[in-house]
This record gives structure tokens, sequence and C-alpha cells, in this order.
């Protein structure tokens, strides 16, 4: 695993790019250049499945006079901020507290059959990091909350003092590719014994005191792997992804295109995975011909994942870990 892939991803952005929350869209310019192509109908609908500050819908509803765009997030506050910066844009952003895996139910509510084009920007976004209380980061002491929506019931804190030591190893391992998995849930079980976990500091100098020093010198910060593990877990991240992009598929029309952003290995291979499965034709291997129907309904926009060039890194340090995949509906046969 990268030692930078669980870095925040960049939302924000005003008219000059940067934002309240101090950080640019990442690869601002590109993602409008990969979305354009799909926007040239009368009404373009974007969905922007994954709002944050709304840095990247700012820049779609400048680009394109005649563009909608639905903005989602889990995130309440997150809603408030975007449609208090972008309330200048009246009716065409219109915003809903959802996963985004519940985009077709979102449309529906909406009266809206298709879209033009839906970007999800993924992972914890720089303005909850930037939220002490929020408890995403490991810098600083907070409670352990790490919840996207404040109105789910899990905690980082209950999965810390209540899991059992082989879920807490498993997560650990799956979700934040952690080498001393077993060994960090047992110093958990043992310490929340003790006393409950409730504070991130108190996390933080237990790993501190757990990795190996050799591992603490070459490894990045040693909790990183933890924090992203627990998060993904409160928040279902990767489940609710799985669902999400075949939600997105589905109600796309041909010509229109779904980018995706990822920032971390698991979310990058699941992205893969679904758009290699969609682009790729149901004939069986060897056959001279294609058969009829066997087609694929889309086609991959992006060979392979594209990255952040130097110059992006160096303008925005939080693009480094950025994998960026987009795909294209090129035929109507299949909705399911």
């Amino acid at each position: 695993m990268d030692a930078r892939e669980d870095e925040p991803k960049g939302h924000g952005g005003q008219a000059d790019r940067s934002g309240e929350h101090g950080h640019l869209p990442v690869l601002a310019d590109r993602m409008i250049e990969l979305l354009t192509p799909a926007l040239g109908g009368a009404d373009p609908v974007v969905v922007d499945a994954t709002l944050g500050a709304g840095g990247h819908t700012e820049l779609l509803l400048a680009a394109n006079p005649r563009v909608r765009v639905i903005g989602i997030d889990r995130d309440r506050s997150a809603l408030d901020i975007a449609g208090n910066r972008l309330a200048g844009h009246g009716d065409r952003l219109i915003l809903r507290q959802a996963r985004f895996d519940e985009i077709p139910a979102v449309l529906a509510d909406l009266g809206i059959d298709l879209i033009d084009g839906a970007l999800f920007d993924l992972g914890v976004s720089s303005m909850q990091l930037d939220r002490p209380d929020r408890g995403f980061a490991y810098a600083v002491d907070a409670p352990l909350d790490m919840r996207m929506n404040a109105g789910d019931t899990t905690t980082a804190a209950d999965i810390l003092n209540t899991y059992s030591h082989g879920d807490l190893a498993r997560i650990l391992s799956e979700y934040g590719e952690e080498r001393f998995a077993g060994r960090i849930a047992s110093a958990i079980v043992r310490e929340r014994e003790r006393e409950p976990f409730r504070d991130s500091a108190r996390l933080v100098e237990l790993l501190y005191a757990t990795i190996p020093a050799a591992t603490r010198r070459t490894g990045g910060h040693p909790a990183k792997r933890t924090f992203q593990a627990l998060r993904i877990e409160v928040n279902h991240e990767l489940d609710a992804l799985s669902r999400a992009l075949p939600a997105a598929l589905s109600v796309l029309r041909v010509g229109g295109r779904v980018a995706v952003m990822s920032y971390q290995s698991l979310e990058d291979r699941i992205v893969k995975r679904e758009f290699v499965a969609r682009t790729t034709s149901t004939s069986p291997k060897g056959l001279p011909v294609e058969l009829p129907g066997s087609a694929p309904d889309f086609r991959l926009v992006t060979r392979g994942a594209e990255r952040a060039d130097d110059d992006e890194r160096a303008r925005n340090p939080r693009s480094a870990p950025v994998r960026v995949r987009v795909i294209e509906r090129v035929e109507e046969k299949d909705r399911s």
C-alpha cells in the first residue's frame, strides 16, 4: 500500500479553485475535460455523488451554463456548506442527503429517468478532516467518531470497544492492509478492559507502542492504516461503492460518462473490476467473430488509471494518490 494512499482528497474550491476549507479540487481541469463530452445535450444532468464542499460541482456549473447538478452527500453539514456557497446557481443545483448507492432512488424522487454524467470523488474530504470533532484525523486528539452521517449509530469507539479480537484483526487487515493487525487487535482488547476507548490520542499512543520501530521509521504514520480501516468499517464504504457503481451505470444515457477518483487501492480494485466487466464482450474467447448481442454496453475512456502529473502534485499535494477511471455508455441494450 502506498504510504500516501489514505491522505485526504481535495474537496473545496471557489472561483480561484481554493475554498473555505483551504484545498484545491483534485484534478479540477481534467475532471471537467473528461465529463464535458457527455454534456452536449439540451439539458444535461450530472450527479456529484460525493459533493463535499462542492468544488467540482462549482466548476461543472461554471463550465456549462445548461448543466444541472444533483449533489449527494451523506453528511448534512457538507450539504449545508455547499448549498450556501453555491446558492447563486439557483435551481441548477439540487441537493439531497443520501448514500451514493441510492442514486436511482434520488433520481426517481426527482422524476429523472436518465443522467448524462456522474462523478465519484471517494474517501474522506478535507472538510471532514478539518473538523477535529469528527474524529477522522489522527494528528489531533478528538472523539473516536468517524461517521460521515452523524445520524448513523456506530462510531469508531463502538467498534474498538465491542468487536471481537477476530473481527478487529479482520477489518485492520482487509481495510487497512495492516501487517500487524493481530498484534494491534490484541493490544486493543487488552487496553479496553482497563478503560474503554473514547479519544484518538490514546489509540495513536497504543499504535506507536505496538507497531515495531523499524516499520514506524519507513511506513508512514503508524496510525494511518488503522484509522483508514475504522473509517471504512464505520461507514461501510466499500460495500456502498460496490452497490453504487452499478446503480450509477444503470441510469446513464448513451454517451453518458461515470468518472471515479479513488485514493487507495481497495477502492480502485472495486472500480477496476466493475469497469472491466462492463467493457468486456461476453462472446467466448477464441471465436473468430463476436456473437450477436455480446458486445459490451460500455467503453473505457481512460486507459488504466490516470494519475496526477508532476505539475498537479506540486500545485496540490493531495492529488498524489489519486487514480482516475472513466467509463462511457455506448449501447442501450441492457440496463439491468
